[in-house]
């Protein structure tokens, strides 16, 4: 189960995606992110979804590892389609029995809810398999770094947020042993109710939560030890230059975000299928 998250993990492989600086593969993010919201035609999140499809054969990270990062949600996505096709009334009514009710607005608004949560698990985690913790963490402070003015603690931040995602893989590998752990002493962890499995994961999460701590901890002393005090007066091995593929990276994204945007609002798509549906049904 918690072999399916891929989230913080880094698949090494040269590709021309592993390449590119990561400030240039924070900022493709980013704008994915923002094409990934102002997209309203399922049509053209098609678009969006394939250019994920383009970057992941471009990263030469097997697709099945991407898709892995679905697998966890196996259950948030159902939930999440059902909760907007019956909570949203907008839109031409489909289908009604008693108090249920499911309109056009339902049924568009719970696919772009899957398909957004699809898109966005998807390039989170094509960013950390093929950026490493060090490189993230310099790229997200190298980016942040005009904050500085206004004395926000840049690189404390940056570093909070890579420890995160570098612990991520190790606490979830700990979580299986545990689990593997109680499941040889006898627990039972997947009959009875939905409460009785929620208890029997008790075992697992105390222990877990300890270790977390103690990991915490021994991090903590390990950079007191070292005399780490924060960004101030630090130097890098390897300083980040941009390269030609990063230019043309930015120059790639900004096509693609520009023709997204362009055809969201000049080339409305879904209109013109319902249109022409409706005039081959009158035809017929």
């Amino acid at each position: 189960m918690f072999k399916d998250i891929t989230l913080g993990q880094y698949f090494p492989v040269d590709s021309p995606v592993h390449r590119l600086d990561p400030r240039t593969k924070l900022v493709l993010l980013i704008m994915y992110i923002i094409a990934v919201f102002i997209v309203k035609d399922i049509c053209v999140f098609g678009l969006v979804l394939a250019f994920m499809l383009f970057m992941t054969i471009m990263s030469r990270v097997p697709l099945s590892y991407v898709t892995k990062a679905i697998k966890p949600m196996k259950w948030l996505l159902p939930i999440m389609f059902l909760l907007n096709l019956f909570m949203i009334k907008t839109g031409t009514p489909l289908f009604t029995w008693k108090f249920i009710s499911i309109t056009s607005g339902g049924v568009r608004q719970a696919l772009f809810i899957v398909l957004r949560l699809i898109a966005l698990v998807t390039g989170a985690s094509l960013l950390t398999l093929t950026t490493t913790p060090v490189s993230l963490t310099e790229g997200l402070e190298r980016l942040l770094s005009p904050l500085k003015a206004i004395k926000f603690p840049v690189h404390e931040l940056a570093m909070m947020m890579t420890i995160a995602l570098r612990f991520i893989p190790t606490l979830l590998e700990e979580a299986d042993k545990i689990m593997k752990a109680q499941l040889a002493r006898g627990a039972d962890l997947e009959s009875g109710s939905i409460f009785r499995r929620a208890k029997a994961m008790l075992p697992i999460l105390i222990p877990l939560f300890v270790n977390s701590f103690r990991r915490a901890e021994e991090l903590a002393l390990a950079m007191e030890s070292r005399c780490y005090h924060g960004g101030e007066g630090r130097t890098r091995l390897k300083v980040l230059k941009f390269q030609l593929n990063d230019l043309w990276a930015l120059l790639i994204m900004s096509a693609f975000f520009a023709a997204v945007v362009l055809i969201q609002h000049f080339l409305p798509i879904d209109s013109m299928l319902t249109a022409a549906l409706k005039r081959i049904l009158k035809l017929g």
